[in-house]
């Protein structure tokens, strides 16, 4: 079962289990992990699921859809890193995954 590292906006670190075909967004809100919103449930139409993907994981949890890109532009704090975490499902090559979770979810 891979492993996800959620990082808080004050350092707080939270690792857990994460299932296969689900996404970040759901490992998050499964895990109680805060600063996950997810006001749409996933639906990839709020943008409170917002995180800051870590720079060695960047290029792994693939690119940004026109809608993502699109909810982004509402979106509190994005970075050329930001991800919706809606977007990104868990794989076996996620194994280890880092994200960072912003001080606020907000539009």
């Amino acid at each position: 079962m891979p492993k996800i590292t959620f990082i808080a906006h004050d350092g707080t670190v939270h690792t857990v289990d994460a299932e296969i075909g689900a996404t970040v967004m759901e490992t998050a809100l499964r895990n109680s992990v805060g600063g996950i919103v997810a006001e749409c449930g996933g639906s990839c139409t709020c943008a409170t699921c917002l995180v800051h993907v870590d720079d060695a994981w960047a290029g792994r949890t693939g690119e940004r859809s026109a809608e993502e890109e699109d909810m982004l532009d509402f979106a509190f704090d994005v970075r050329p890193n930001s991800r919706l975490s809606c977007q990104i499902k868990v794989t076996d090559d996620l194994d280890g995954l880092v994200v960072h979770t912003p001080s606020y979810q907000g539009r």
